[in-house]
Parts: structure tokens; C-alpha cells; sequence
């Protein structure tokens, strides 16, 4: 292994509950072992990459009942391909030369898995975009 690949694996979080378990597909230990620690390790630029999505969409977010600032993430990842494929970028990036053989082997599936957990993860931090109240 080189000393990219070392070091990147180095730095990311483990992730106790991502369970490796022999009877599992391919793709389900390819997004324990290498997307959760990625997107968990990336968390901060993906908060910081959907506020500039949020101030590039003219603030229109902050007009939204909770529900629909909900389907606006998930739109925004979904049907958005450019803000989608820089999403991709931020965590294909941090693939091993190993992983990104792995992963153009099922690129698709992997990426709608990678998306569904970006999308799941932003959502979960919704307060992290709240304005703060001036008093």
C-alpha cells in the first residue's frame, strides 16, 4: 500500500455500528468499510457546501416549514447533477486507488447509496442551518 493510501485510511473516523458481517453483498461492505467513514470524515464541508447551496438558492430555505426544507435537500442532491456531482467529487477524493476499482465496478448503485446517506446525514443536521436570532 502506498503512502497516500495510508494515510488516508489513517485519518478517517471508525464507525463502531458499520458492521462488516461475512453474508453481506459487495456494495453493503463497500459503503460500511469505505462511504461511511468518508462522509463522516467530510461532514463538515458537506454542512459548508449545502449553506453556500442554501445562499446561492437566494435563501428561499429559510422561507420553509421543516417538511419542505426536507425535500429541499433531498432535491437538491437528487436533481441538481451539478451540485450532485461535486457532492460525489468531495468523497470520491478521498478514495484509496483500491476502493476507486471497487467502486467503478458498480459505480451506479454506489453512488445512489453515497447520495442516500449525504442526503440522510444533512438531514439529521438541519439545526446546523438555523439562522441565529439576533435579541
Amino acid at each position: 500500500m502506498n503512502d497516500r493510501a495510508q494515510q488516508l485510511l489513517h485519518i478517517r473516523p471508525e464507525i463502531p455500528n458499520a458492521k462488516i458481517l461475512p453474508n453481506m453483498s459487495a456494495d453493503e461492505r463497500f459503503q460500511n468499510e469505505t462511504l461511511r467513514p468518508i462522509i463522516k470524515l467530510q461532514n463538515d464541508l458537506l454542512l459548508a457546501s449545502f449553506q453556500n447551496y442554501i445562499i446561492k438558492g437566494k435563501n428561499r430555505f429559510y422561507e420553509f416549514t421543516l417538511e419542505k426544507r426536507l425535500n429541499y435537500v433531498t432535491n437538491a442532491i437528487q436533481k441538481d447533477v451539478k451540485y450532485r456531482n461535486a457532492l460525489k467529487g468531495m468523497i470520491i477524493g478521498q478514495f484509496t486507488v483500491a476502493e476507486y476499482e471497487v467502486y467503478i465496478q458498480n459505480s451506479s448503485a454506489l453512488n445512489k447509496r453515497m447520495m442516500n446517506m449525504v442526503i440522510k446525514r444533512i438531514q439529521d443536521q438541519l439545526q446546523y442551518f438555523e439562522r441565529e436570532v439576533l435579541i
